[in-house]
């Protein structure tokens, strides 16, 4: 059994996320947004699907509409976020 030091442990995983540096700010909101859009995209097919008989698991068409609830949630909360900074910045006194 080998003992490992707790000091030699990282604190945090390390982030498997794409950085290329290139991108803006602008550009990874747009992506986002682009995503919600098909997330709730894929959960219209899905009711539709469910509505004409295609899609017989009612399992697949609450997880869509579910993933596409739930990214819609968080891009709000982004939003909400960046204009709470917007206003701190606004504040500020110079």
């Amino acid at each position: 059994m080998e003992i490992t030091r707790v000091g030699a442990l990282p604190v945090a995983p390390e982030a498997q996320a794409e950085r290329t540096g290139s991108g803006s700010f602008g550009e990874l909101l747009n992506r986002m947004l682009n995503e919600v859009n098909e997330a709730q995209g894929n959960a219209d097919k899905a009711i539709k699907g469910f509505l004409t008989g295609e899609v017989q698991d009612v399992h697949q068409v609450v997880l869509a509409t579910e993933e596409a609830r739930l990214m819609l949630e968080l891009a709000v909360q982004v939003r909400n976020k960046i204009i709470e900074a917007y206003q701190e910045i606004s504040r500020m006194q110079i």
